[in-house]
Parts: C-alpha cells; sequence; structure tokens
C-alpha cells in the first residue's frame, strides 16, 4: 500500500507516514493515511495522542471559541453597521480622511465578525466542516485577511495622530484626504495578498478515526501545494502584526511624550488614547505572539502544541473588533473638545478632529 507524508495542521500536529513500519522513529508516529490519487478524496489519521485530536475534540474547540464568536459577533456586527452609518452622517462634520480610516477599520470588522458565523457552526459540530471546499477557503481567508487588515489600519490612525500632535506643520501639508484613500488602498491589497494563499490550496480534509472532516486546521504540509504556507503565513504575521504594533507603541509614546511637554493639561485626552493603546495590545499580542511561536516551532521542530491556545487567542482579536466602534466614538468625543496641535516652538490653538 502506498502512502504519502503528511504534516497534519497548517497548524497542528507533525505526522509522517510510512510503507514500512520498521523505519519508525523514536520521535516520529507511524499512521496511515488514504492514499492520494484521481479517485479518492484524501484523508487523514491522527493518534489519539496526537495534540491534534486533543484540539479537535476538547472543550476550547467545541464550546469556549464558539461561544466567544457568538458574543463577538452579537456585540460587533450592530456596533459596527451603526459606526459606518454614524460616520456617513457625520463625514461633513469631521476630518475627511480620518473618517476614510474609522470607515476602513469598521467595514474589516465587520467583515471579520460576519466570517465567524459558520465558524461557528463548524466548531459546535465538534470541528466538522459540512459546507464544503470552497467555503471553507472564503471564510477562511477572510477571517485571517480582516484580522491583519484591522491591525494595519489601527496602525494609520495611530501614525496619523501621531503626525497631527509631533509632526503639526508636516501634517498640514499633506493632502490627507488623498493619503488615507491611497493608504486604505494599500491595506486592502496586502489583505488581497494575504488571502491568495487560503484561496487556492485546498482547505478540508476528512479525519476517518475522529469522524469529522477539518476545516483549515489540519492540512498535510508536506505536500508540494502547502509546503510553503508556513513560512509564507510566518512573513505575514511580521507584516500583519510585528510591524503595526510596533509603529502603534512607538506613536503612542511619542504622542503622550510630546503632549506631556506641552505645558497644557492634556489628562483626559492621554487617559482615552492610553486605554485605546492598552485595549490593542491585550487584545493583538497574545494571538500574534502564540501565532509566530506555533510557526517556529513547527518548523523547527515539528510541535504543533501551542495551535490550541493560539486559536483562543484569536478569539481576543475578534473582541477588539467588537469593541473598535466604541472606542471610535469615545476618540471622536475626547480629540473634538480642545485638543491642539502642538509644534517644537510652542501650541498651535487649531483644533484636531478625531486624530
Amino acid at each position: 500500500c502506498k502512502t504519502e507524508n503528511f504534516t497534519s495542521g497548517g497548524h497542528l500536529h507533525l505526522l509522517k507516514t510510512r510503507s514500512n513500519d520498521t523505519n519508525k522513529s523514536n520521535h516520529t508516529k507511524t499512521q496511515r493515511v488514504t492514499p492520494l490519487d484521481s479517485s479518492t478524496t484524501p484523508s487523514l489519521d491522527v493518534s489519539p495522542e496526537d495534540p491534534a485530536t486533543a484540539y479537535a475534540t476538547g472543550s476550547f474547540s467545541t464550546w469556549v471559541i464558539p461561544s466567544s464568536y457568538i458574543l463577538a459577533m452579537l456585540v460587533g456586527i450592530p456596533s459596527n453597521a451603526y459606526i459606518l452609518a454614524f460616520l456617513r452622517v457625520k463625514i461633513k462634520a469631521k476630518s475627511l480622511s480620518t473618517v476614510v480610516l474609522y470607515l476602513n477599520l469598521a467595514l474589516s470588522d465587520l467583515l471579520l465578525l460576519l466570517s465567524l458565523a459558520l465558524r461557528v457552526h463548524y466548531h459546535f459540530n465538534r470541528n466538522n466542516w459540512i459546507f464544503g471546499e470552497y467555503s471553507c477557503r472564503l471564510i477562511t481567508a477572510l477571517f485571517y485577511g480582516n484580522v491583519y487588515c484591522s491591525s494595519q489600519t489601527i496602525a494609520c490612525i495611530s501614525l496619523k495622530r501621531y503626525l497631527a500632535v509631533v509632526k503639526p506643520f508636516l501634517y498640514r501639508q499633506l493632502a490627507k484626504t488623498s493619503l488615507s484613500t491611497w493608504t486604505c488602498l494599500i491595506v486592502w491589497f496586502l489583505f488581497g495578498a494575504t488571502i491568495v494563499p487560503e484561496l487556492v490550496v485546498k482547505q478540508t480534509y476528512p479525519v476517518p478515526n475522529l469522524g469529522i472532516t477539518t476545516c483549515h486546521d489540519i492540512l498535510p504540509l508536506d505536500e508540494k501545494s502547502h509546503s510553503l504556507l508556513v513560512p509564507y503565513r510566518l512573513i505575514l504575521v511580521c507584516l500583519g502584526f510585528i510591524v503595526p504594533f510596533l509603529i502603534c507603541i512607538y506613536a503612542h509614546v511619542a504622542v503622550i511624550y510630546h503632549l506631556g511637554q506641552s505645558g497644557c493639561d492634556w489628562r483626559p485626552f492621554i487617559r482615552v488614547s492610553t486605554l485605546v493603546f492598552i485595549i490593542f495590545v491585550l487584545c493583538f499580542s497574545p494571538s500574534g505572539i502564540l501565532h509566530m511561536s506555533h510557526y517556529i516551532h513547527l518548523i523547527s521542530s515539528g510541535d504543533d502544541r501551542l495551535y490550541g491556545y493560539y486559536r483562543v487567542a484569536v478569539c481576543l482579536c475578534c473582541f477588539h473588533s467588537c469593541l473598535d466602534p466604541f472606542l471610535c466614538i469615545l476618540m471622536s468625543k475626547t480629540t473634538a473638545s480642545d485638543l491642539q496641535f502642538i509644534s517644537l516652538r510652542g501650541i498651535t490653538p487649531r483644533p484636531a478632529l478625531m486624530m
């Protein structure tokens, strides 16, 4: 019987198969996998002791994760729909460049939350996907693409606030609306680059010994069609999380420092800005760190035990998507009061709207 080498898990356990059991290694588990040929659907087997089994059958993936998704959807979908309408009404009163960025963020968050509906059914159904291959590809692409799109848009908003406060003269000279529009287009271009691999490779695989068909969770990374997914996603984690995260840290620290040097009482704005920053860090850093650590472990040793923790941490990103509308309104009210631009030579009495 001819078998193929598989790595179970676009994110799960490294699992080799061999046609001769005498070639077993002390560190490699031997499992039979359905042969890949034109007449059969490829399937994957995992042993009861495998981390893939623990994740697929555990309460975290079948109850905690979908319950978190439902909560995020109940709060986030109506609030993001409202913020889209709210910004359209306020578009003449607010800075158009800022409205463009917040509309982009609200749209990205809304798409992310809408993509969770089928995944809720998938997790409650014991991680058994029943909606077909192409719907799995689409839902997976929308999920990961919009997570990165949200973090990149938040970084752009932070950078805009940094320029308005720390570099006010430069900020006034910029074609802000055009710049914001091009920034959003670049973010969506990166979104497209993010989702391409998820759309072109097979995402669903039956796992006969568990009696389920997984969507994205267990993939044969030793196959030629999937072998480049891990390094590709590792690059995306850097571009979609590490770079935006560093931008947000630098922008926040610089803004707070310059406000502290101005001689005016900026405590209300500093408190709100710090709250927004802390929520961003708490929601995005666990999933980003665990995602990168998981891929590094997967490449170096085939260890995928971090995947379950990463999937739980991703729930925090979804909660950030449902909190963004409230943070947007809070920042709008704070910055629209008496916030002024600051330069190295003093204070310029010009109000800043929704920075």
